[in-house]
């Protein structure tokens, strides 16, 4: 397999980032993972341009968008696949051992891996910890993943595939990786960006395209809600069959089986919407 790091392609057994780069000791870094389709990136703008602003609210310089493309099309070439995960990692680059940034620039690597089709639907779980919709990195694609980590294993060992946070006013929230969407009374629904969630380009196009409705929601209402569905890269719309205790017989459900197609047909008419 070959990477892009820092101006080239290497190989993944000898590629090499230093040990003191800030991605690794501090978390001081951003990244965006892509769905690639027969050697093809999705939404590859609308990722370039989530990438920028991660980076401004990070204080990060701004990401060369045409050597990124230049990265993706050469990693792609590289090693094809067909339906894959493409991820672009931007640090702060070689620093000193504490918060403080060096003066070496950022380091830049994209790789790929080859993914699956998703099933249909999925198990979920909801967790005890809390986003903060008022925190410095709501809203960044940033690395610091740790605590997505942790609530990820919990939902692994409990069957489910995701874990969902409510803020801390009790709102509704996100995924470790992912959006979530209600259907209530046949009508989509979905948290805003204030609750603190990720702007997820797969939410954005499926809000686009369905007429879903940003509304401030409980946690509480995935115990009511008629069906469930979360969206992110690698899963498109997928249907939620299990939140916690609670089984949603038939999932997915006419209104998200609907969403599911309705992506599907518009995602496959356009990879760059």
């Amino acid at each position: 397999m070959k990477i892009w790091l820092d101006g080239g392609l290497q190989d993944t057994e000898t590629a090499r980032v230093s040990v003191f780069d800030h991605g690794l000791t501090v978390g001081d870094g951003i990244f965006e993972t892509l769905k690639t389709v027969d050697g093809r990136p999705f939404a590859l703008t609308r990722h370039l341009d989530r990438l920028t602003l991660s980076a401004r609210g990070l204080g990060l310089p701004d990401p060369d968008h045409d050597e990124i493309r230049r990265a993706c099309a050469a990693v792609l070439e590289a090693n094809p696949v067909p339906l894959g995960r493409l991820r672009i990692t931007y640090t702060g680059g070689h620093g000193p051992l504490g918060s403080d940034r060096g003066e070496h620039g950022p380091t830049l690597v994209v790789a790929l891996g080859e993914s699956s089709r998703r099933p249909d639907s999925t198990a979920v779980i909801t967790v005890p910890w809390t986003r903060n919709e008022r925190g410095a990195l709501t809203g960044l694609k940033t690395t610091s993943y740790a605590e997505n980590v942790v609530a990820l294993a919990r939902a692994r060992a409990d069957g489910a595939s995701e874990a969902l946070f409510a803020n801390t006013v009790g709102q509704l929230c996100e995924g470790t990786g992912s959006n979530v969407f209600v259907v209530l009374d046949g009508e989509i629904h979905t948290p805003p960006l204030a609750s603190g969630c990720l702007a997820g380009i797969t939410r954005a196009l499926t809000v686009q395209w369905t007429g879903a409705r940003e509304t401030d929601l409980p946690l509480d209402v995935l115990e009511r809600a008629d069906e469930v569905f979360l969206t992110s890269t690698l899963r498109d719309v997928q249907a939620v069959h299990r939140v916690d205790a609670r089984e949603l017989p038939g999932a997915p459900g006419p209104v998200t089986a609907k969403a599911m197609r309705i992506f599907e047909e518009r995602a496959g008419h356009d990879l760059d919407p």
